[in-house]
């Protein structure tokens, strides 16, 4: 049976990110930090690359950075999109 995915919002990950980092200094280690906190070890390697040392707001500006990005490099595909149809169209006549 395979495990529902869940999608941490970047509070969540660095409220985690933390919490294990409390968690290492008590002792433990990377696997019982991971298993306490639900996440694969693999997760939470990516998780500290990408989120490690952020306060919360950035992480909320850099979401929201990556959204925008996102939305523009769609817009310019379907520009790029719409001028190769009409260099097609412009060609055929």
């Amino acid at each position: 049976m395979s495990r529902r995915r869940k999608r941490h919002s970047p509070e969540q990950i660095i409220r985690k990110l933390r919490d294990a980092d409390a968690m290492l200094a008590g002792g433990k280690t990377i696997g019982e930090v991971c298993q306490a906190l639900e996440t694969s070890e693999q997760t939470f390697h990516r998780w500290r690359n990408q989120y490690g040392g952020m306060k919360a707001e950035e992480a909320k500006r850099l979401k929201k950075l990556e959204e925008e990005n996102k939305r523009l490099k769609r817009l310019l595909a379907e520009a790029e999109l719409d001028k190769a149809i009409l260099r097609e169209v412009l060609e055929g006549n």
